[in-house]
């Protein structure tokens, strides 16, 4: 008798796949969260393998800050037309303008997206909101579930998650929740890589090493935009860096690299010993408990 085994990346993409049909089965106004970031990439990849040959049956959302990096936006546009998908775009501009939410000080404007979320997921009456969230980044998000209840104000009560056993999933909601779902939770950043160089994704050219004008700031190298520049303290250096995680360019800070190619970044990714979001994500340093509070008020 023969037996087939699954490797770890195809065990992976597998439950990843049944996490898909099994919300187009439940659900009624499925979408997926998409920045153009890696995860969201490799989200959507897997969501356009789930109902190959047929379209997908969601619509895409993308909650804008207002500080992207160009090159992100000009692959999510690209990528939306190439696959005639629908994208939702919450403008976080949008509520500054308006008066509903001020700037900070600071100039980052990823605190600032959980209104605008929110309020879109409640206009389209969306019931489920695929993020790519998992549980190596960061504590809260470890002890998140596949799906995530909300209740009737988008907030996250992590007492009343319920159990997952058997990949056995529950779906029910009352109305005006909604659940968040993460079919990426159980893999790691060195599984999203992995997966890259294995199927062939095509990422933002950010992700890869490349020279690029930057200054530091509380002990990350920050880029210069519309959101603001160095102060009087900070020099501007032109450095050998990529991006680990794609974010507010506020708040996202890049790593010195030399890594230029998938095989590279993977034995750079194997060899660090912080994560991605640790390391480069000034927002979740604003307190210990930083993404766990968002994360209640409705952010992803």
């Amino acid at each position: 008798m023969t037996v087939h085994t699954l490797s770890h990346l195809d065990a992976l993409e597998s439950e990843a796949v049944h996490i898909f049909r099994e919300v187009a089965g439940e659900f009624e106004r499925p979408v997926i969260l998409f920045s153009g970031g890696k995860d969201s990439i490799v989200m959507l990849h897997l969501a356009l393998k789930a109902f190959a040959p047929a379209a997908i049956p969601f619509s895409l959302l993308h909650v804008d800050t207002g500080h992207n990096f160009p090159e992100v936006l000009e692959y999510r546009d690209r990528t939306v037309a190439e696959h005639g998908l629908r994208l939702h775009v919450a403008s976080v501009q949008d509520y500054i303008d308006r008066g509903v939410l001020r700037e900070r000080p600071d100039g980052t404007r990823n605190p600032l997206q959980t209104v605008p979320l929110t309020e879109k997921i409640q206009s389209e009456r969306f019931d489920a909101v695929f993020g790519g969230g998992r549980r190596d980044e960061e504590k809260a998000r470890a002890k998140e579930r596949v799906f995530s209840l909300r209740d009737e104000f988008s907030q996250w009560d992590p007492r009343r998650q319920r159990p997952e056993l058997w990949q056995l999933y529950n779906g029910r909601h009352a109305p005006g929740e909604h659940v968040r779902v993460f079919p990426l939770s159980n893999w790691t950043e060195l599984d999203v890589w992995q997966y890259i160089a294995r199927e062939g994704i095509e990422l933002p050219e950010i992700y890869f090493a490349h020279h690029r004008e930057v200054f530091m700031r509380g002990g990350m190298w920050l880029t210069a935009g519309e959101w603001g520049g160095p102060r009087e303290n900070e020099a501007v250096e032109k450095r050998q860096v990529r991006y680990r995680t794609v974010g507010d360019m506020s708040c996202t800070g890049a790593v010195d690299s030399d890594a230029v190619t998938l095989d590279q970044v993977i034995a750079e990714i194997a060899a660090s010993r912080l994560t991605e979001r640790g390391a480069t994500r000034a927002d979740d340093k604003l307190s210990e408990a930083a993404m766990e509070d968002r994360k209640r008020e409705g952010y992803f």
